[in-house]
């Protein structure tokens, strides 16, 4: 497939751009700094852009099977930025009439699991309020999707590690796999990747955890 792959030097994003490559897939990653992105190969093409402006990126998308997107605030200070950039990847994609298109969530955008204890249910409280601006944002950036017509898909893991890939991970659709307290950035991509072609995940929020 050709891929068009936003948020490539991020963590996640940079695995979606290394195991899609190595899945023989030819890539696009738009990136603000090239420079930042260490993964290379004859299928990839590096497009330099701010997301400021559809009419940049639209070049970037055109005649491509699907776009991937790893944007999001990396903190507090970053809230905001998700929806901001988002708006500007869904106007460039109904301009060029491309319409799959999956992207980094956050479990607590989505419904709670059935069924936890006492204890997962205070953390997720906790973490819930102190980065509430973070997840504002991610809601309003699904709200957005939701508005779209795009064939969407949100993946919305918890915690994130940085190890290797296990493929070992949980996924469910409209909402989260119980106990799922953790997941590798390795294992959000691989997921992300393999939800390109699951019609089951159109429209959708799919929680994904271990």
């Amino acid at each position: 497939m050709n891929l068009t792959v936003f948020g490539a030097t991020g963590g996640i994003g940079r695995e979606i751009v290394r195991q899609a490559l190595a899945s023989g897939h030819r890539v696009t990653a738009v990136v603000r700094d090239p420079a930042r992105l260490t993964v290379t190969g004859t299928s990839l093409e590096v497009v330099r852009a701010d997301l400021t402006d559809p009419e940049v990126i639209r070049p970037a998308l055109t005649g491509r099977d699907a776009v991937l997107s790893g944007l999001g605030p990396r903190g507090r200070g970053d809230a905001g930025v998700a929806t901001r950039l988002t708006r500007t990847v869904l106007a460039a994609m109904e301009a060029e009439a491309v319409r799959r298109l999956v992207v980094v969530s956050a479990a607590p955008v989505g419904p709670e699991p059935d069924g936890d204890g006492l204890l997962d249910r205070t953390m997720r409280g906790l973490v819930s309020a102190i980065l509430r601006p973070v997840y504002d944002d991610l809601r309003e950036t699904e709200a957005e999707l939701a508005r779209s017509a795009t064939d969407w898909t949100s993946v919305r893991p918890p915690r994130l590690q940085d190890k290797p890939l296990t493929g070992t991970y949980r996924t469910v659709v409209g909402g989260f796999p119980r106990k799922g307290r953790f997941i590798a950035r390795a294992d959000v991509a691989h997921a992300m990747l393999a939800m390109i072609e699951d019609a089951g995940t159109v429209k959708q929020g799919v929680g994904v955890a271990y």
